[in-house]
């Protein structure tokens, strides 16, 4: 939180004096929260969020920038979220109908396991460091059967379990420690949906994907995959930043429908549709 207000105050290119009176508060107050002594209380934290507001500064790229670590080539430093927090020892666990089927979530930029958290009542935000050294890694890479695995994983490939395609995509996985891939992100749930429901086809899908600049996520599949993970620190996030990380998916799903609204006009009649993949037109 400290490096947060100090932040918006020096965008604001104000002092303490100056920062203190906008807001309704004392320099002493300011002070203390810039030096981590003490948080803002709620009431406090709303006057910021105006205080931004009114100033044009977005508190979720600073919040992005907060949280992202200085990386080296030592080190593959990676992201994660959690609702509420990992206690004990990291491992597999997550839904089942996540991208890439259970496991221990990772990805490489800061705002995707932030905003996935941010409606949480207590989420925590974790860097991690990755050793790979003995895993057996499996890299997917982004295009059609990237598209089939999330398919898989999500229940669309159901309808034609016992074929050959769906034990392709139903032991796709076997034996690797650690899965490697773009993350099926909020910024592109909607597309993929509107893929598997039959509304665009795998052309259109794929140059949405190539549009959106998707990150890429670790997923830990076994215990040796979680053990092969140290956690380089945990931070609160907090109800000031929870907000601006609402609004800042909000304006993120919005521009990527634009985005894909466009490219979806493109490639209309481009390509397969899904039903037609499944039945190996």
């Amino acid at each position: 939180m400290k490096y947060l207000i100090k932040k918006m105050r020096e965008l604001a290119d104000m002092s303490q004096e100056q920062f203190a009176k906008e807001i309704g508060t004392t320099v002493v107050s300011i002070n203390r929260w810039e030096n981590g002594k003490s948080i803002p209380n709620p009431m406090a934290q709303n006057q910021l969020n105006l205080f931004c507001a009114n100033h044009n500064i977005d508190i979720a790229d600073i919040i992005v920038e907060k949280y992202r670590y200085e990386h080296n080539d030592d080190r593959l430093i990676l992201y994660h979220g959690s609702k509420e927090g990992l206690t004990g020892q990291i491992q597999p666990k997550s839904r089942e109908d996540c991208d890439f089927g259970v496991g221990f979530y990772t990805g490489t930029d800061t705002i995707q396991p932030l905003t996935l958290v941010c409606g949480e009542p207590n989420p925590k935000f974790y860097v991690v460091d990755l050793n790979l050294g003995g895993l057996k890694v499996l890299d997917l890479e982004l295009g059609l059967d990237w598209a089939m695995v999330v398919a898989y994983h999500r229940g669309y490939m159901d309808i034609i379990k016992g074929t050959e395609m769906y034990e392709k995509y139903a032991h796709l996985f076997d034996g690797y420690d650690m899965i490697v891939g773009y993350i099926a992100n909020d910024r592109l749930y909607t597309e993929l949906t509107r893929f598997f429901n039959g509304d665009i086809t795998d052309t259109a899908l794929m140059n949405c994907l190539v549009a959106l600049d998707l990150g890429k996520q670790y997923v830990a599949k076994t215990q040796k995959g979680c053990d092969a993970f140290s956690i380089v620190s945990e931070s609160d996030i907090y109800p000031m930043e929870l907000t601006a990380l609402q609004e800042k998916a909000a304006v993120r799903r919005k521009e990527s429908y634009a985005i894909a609204s466009k490219i979806e006009k493109q490639y209309r009649r481009v390509g397969k549709y899904f039903d037609e993949i499944l039945r190996g037109e």
